[in-house]
């Protein structure tokens, strides 16, 4: 932050399935501030997809519309944006150089991870991401930066990120259709981390679980790199949807009672009923809270198992020696993370995102873990640049006028958000 005179303005916009959060924060000598919040339901997106264009448009300027109010500007042209979605596939690849000048150079650098993400990949699918795992000079590895070592030989491993071109496409339309254009596309997970979890977690070997509303993403970190990634197509919502059905009531008393009655272990309970509100027209009736329990500890088992087969399939599993960290809306069921630690037979621990300057204790909530980390993640990379333009501010609003007209404190406002 040394070099950070200027005030910059940082927008970051997590397009979910079950709702649309946006965070406008402002960088100066001091840090990062966060000078607005929005959250609206979402409507229009399912599994982390987009299928109906008009009402996700409709969600973004709502939440935008929110944050945009609270910190008093009005001029945001840019935001960082995440994905997520069964569409994403993740892989390993490698690649290698020979060096120009016996010395590594950034562009000897460029030129290996141009080599490691020149594979094969079906023609309607993009590369999202090529993240680092680490470089080989004249096979000495475990390398994080290279730049400036001898050899005459450069390898890299990387972790590969793409998604379906089309389903891409169709989430930039919505952000631009709402009056705001994509500056970066992130992968949830990765922003999840980044908010999350520790240095030293990542170094350790660590599992990140993010429940969202339609998805659960996976993150398994070691040695300080993302080793593998995958995107679940099950979420919090599909627990809902389980009372619903089984109960035959709205999708909104059944969020209700997962929210107010739920817990993932039926021998925790200890209310005998409870009144649910029946479809509109029939009256309410008692339902034991046992078989309310049960009906989560199902969906619960069902999703754990998979999370553990993707852990063992990445043969990361007995080295994570940080265990599982779960974060998310998703993450907040009752009796989730001993139920979890239980069955996967490692050590959980619930994931709120770290505090940064400015931030409240209402921030730190698990539901907000992506868009936070998108934010960061945002700022991290432009600490890297050397243009240190501001793109998000009009020349009419000066930093200083900003700051100012942001009178009310975040915990007064979370609390008509939230």
């Amino acid at each position: 932050m040394d070099k950070k005179v200027k005030s910059k303005i940082f927008v970051a916009l997590d397009i979910g399935t079950t709702k649309v959060c946006t965070i406008i924060a402002s960088t100066s000598e001091s840090g990062v501030d966060i000078l607005g919040v929005g959250s609206h339901p979402s409507y229009g997106l399912k599994k982390g997809c987009v299928i109906n264009i008009e009402q996700t448009v409709k969600s973004i300027r709502c939440s935008l519309e929110e944050a945009k109010l609270m910190s008093g500007i009005s001029g945001i042209d840019y935001a960082t944006i995440g994905i997520a979605g069964n569409h994403i596939y993740s892989f390993n690849s490698s690649g290698v150089v020979a060096t120009k000048n016996k010395e590594v150079t950034p562009e000897d650098v460029s030129r290996v991870l141009d080599a490691a993400k020149a594979v094969v990949i079906p023609s309607d699918r993009e590369i999202l991401h090529v993240l680092p795992q680490e470089f080989k000079v004249d096979n000495i590895g475990g390398i994080k930066d290279p730049v400036g070592m001898y050899g005459v030989r450069l390898e890299s491993n990387v972790h590969v990120v793409t998604g379906q071109t089309t389903l891409i496409q169709n989430l930039i339309k919505c952000v631009e259709q709402a009056g705001i254009r994509t500056q970066d596309i992130i992968l949830q997970p990765v922003a999840s981390s980044r908010s999350v979890l520790s240095e030293e977690e990542k170094e350790l070997g660590v599992v990140l679980v993010d429940i969202g509303g339609g998805t659960t993403d996976i993150a398994i970190w070691k040695e300080g790199s993302l080793v593998c990634s995958q995107i679940i197509p099950v979420g919090g919502s599909h627990f809902t949807n389980d009372l619903a059905v089984a109960l035959k009531i709205s999708h909104n008393e059944a969020e209700r009672i997962k929210i107010n009655h739920g817990s993932i272990i039926p021998e925790k309970i200890h209310d005998n009923h409870i009144t649910v509100q029946s479809i509109s027209g029939m009256k309410p009736r008692e339902v034991e809270c046992r078989y309310v329990s049960k009906i989560l500890e199902a969906r619960a088992q069902e999703l754990l198992k998979v999370i553990k087969e993707v852990t063992i399939s990445s043969s990361m599993f007995s080295e994570m020696n940080a265990g599982f960290v779960i974060t998310g809306g998703g993450a907040l069921i009752k009796d989730l993370i001993p139920f979890a630690e239980f069955n996967l037979e490692q050590p959980v621990r619930l994931g709120f995102p770290v505090t940064f300057g400015g931030m409240t204790n209402v921030m730190q909530d698990p539901k907000l873990s992506t868009v936070l980390g998108l934010l960061l993640e945002s700022v991290d990379q432009d600490l890297g640049e050397d243009n240190f333009e501001n793109k998000n501010i009009n020349e009419n609003e000066s930093s200083e006028d900003i700051i100012t007209r942001f009178s009310k404190s975040l915990r007064s406002v979370f609390r008509e958000i939230f």
